[in-house]
């Protein structure tokens, strides 16, 4: 079904060689296939899969129109004109769609059509994406509690930092013939201070989160001018690239205002501004559905799925650790009806021997892989479980410990202002 789901269609002219014309028409691009469809009649006069493609370039026809042209393994060479909104834009989706198929599935053309997939290969295809999208959010929850942990360290530096300041200013309010001072109880040196957060620097400042990183087509504000790029989704925001590798904008989480899906391929992201115009960038990507099930759970509230992106919208939201009990729980159920029916003991005997035992519908190797998958989603959502639980242990010292800093500061204020 994912084969009839078309990335990007586009109006433009096919060459007919026979004929020596040009016939009006849409190309069509899917994950896997271009097809050019003719607007009198509907049919489609092109159909092959991008893993034929061995060539594709921007031509001119006679030196003066510009055209991108396709050659496949058995020489075909395939003339498009007209290509709106431009040439480059086409060109450049193609190729990048062409380049994931060939980097993704090296040989998988020549195996599809002889070997049809299972339905236990489907339900491990599935298990395995489950177990990415679990893993994909114990990471960023990891990074959440990192996070947390450097707060925490930071509160209890700002609380030794906090006791200094009484002793200094219990020095300083106390009478000039009081007998102790200050030489009677040691102050830690600027050294061991420098040296200590020095230490917890690096802790504290923890490193970049990156959720994962995918090619990307680039279109900004205009889509007659596309280049190729990257984006890299951080725990912290979001970063787009070019091919280049040199940044071209930096949306802090904070900063992103609405992303829009299109489809499964294609995203718009959109940080909004008063007074002058908007930062979006519209990314096609062929591995973007890989992307919009960390998109979504890092910006829930601001996500918004169009008409043909509805059914990638997630059912609900929930924890990772109750996303991967349910997903234990089904697929334990799963597997129970997979299993072979015994024959009843009971009933027709005597009697000829009727069609009682069926052959399972996923054979024994893929349950076998079934059951590690599971195995290992059930480990993930009890870590992610275990992680939660410290993490809210956390959050709680972080509140009783800011409070108690509020009210030390608070009160170090009132005395400074008693001394001046």
């Amino acid at each position: 079904m994912s084969r009839d789901i078309y990335v990007h269609t586009w109006p433009c002219s096919y060459y007919l060689e026979l004929e020596k014309r040009w016939v009006p028409g849409k190309l069509l691009l899917t994950s896997c296939s271009v097809r050019f469809m003719t607007n009198k009649t509907g049919g489609f006069l092109v159909d092959f899969p991008l893993a034929d493609i061995v060539e594709i370039k921007k031509e001119a026809s006679h030196f003066i129109f510009g055209a991108v042209t396709i050659l496949e393994k058995d020489r075909v060479k395939h003339w498009f004109g007209s290509l709106q909104p431009s040439r480059n834009v086409v060109f450049h989706v193609i190729e990048h769609f062409w380049r994931e198929v060939l980097l993704s599935q090296p040989g998988a053309a020549g195996g599809a059509s002889s070997s049809p997939v299972t339905k236990g290969e489907q339900l491990t295809g599935l298990m395995a994406c489950s177990q990415k999208r679990l893993e994909d959010a114990a990471r960023v929850l990891h990074f959440q509690g990192e996070q947390l942990d450097s707060i925490a360290s930071g509160l209890d530096r700002m609380a030794s930092d906090l006791d200094v300041a009484d002793r200094l200013l219990t020095e300083l309010e106390s009478p000039s013939w009081w007998p102790f001072s200050f030489k009677f109880w040691k102050m830690p040196s600027d050294t061991e201070l420098r040296e200590g957060s020095s230490m917890a620097s690096p802790k504290a400042l923890g490193k970049e989160g990156i959720v994962i990183r995918i090619p990307v087509v680039i279109s900004q504000r205009t889509e007659s001018h596309v280049k190729a790029g990257r984006l890299t989704i951080l725990v912290s925001g979001l970063e787009v690239h070019d091919s280049n590798s040199s940044l071209i904008h930096r949306f802090e989480r904070e900063d992103v205002d609405d992303i829009k899906v299109h489809t499964r391929y294609e995203v718009s992201i959109r940080q909004r501004f008063i007074g002058k115009p908007d930062i979006a960038f519209h990314l096609i990507s062929a591995r973007m559905p890989e992307a919009i099930p960390i998109l979504e759970m890092q910006f829930s509230k601001k996500i918004e799925f169009l008409e043909d992106a509805v059914m990638l919208r997630s059912p609900g939201t929930s924890s990772p650790a109750e996303k991967g009990h349910s997903l234990w729980q089904a697929a334990s159920g799963l597997m129970d009806c997979v299993r072979p029916q015994e024959p009843s003991s009971g009933s027709q005997e005597g009697g000829p021997l009727q069609l009682q035992t069926r052959e399972p519908l996923i054979s024994e190797e893929d349950t076998q892989e079934l059951r590690q998958i599971l195995g290992r989603l059930k480990g993930l959502a009890l870590e992610a479980k275990a992680e939660l639980e410290r993490q809210d242990e956390a959050l709680d010292g972080i509140a009783t410990a800011v409070d108690q800093t509020t009210l030390t500061v608070d009160k170090h204020t009132r005395r400074v202002r008693k001394l001046t």
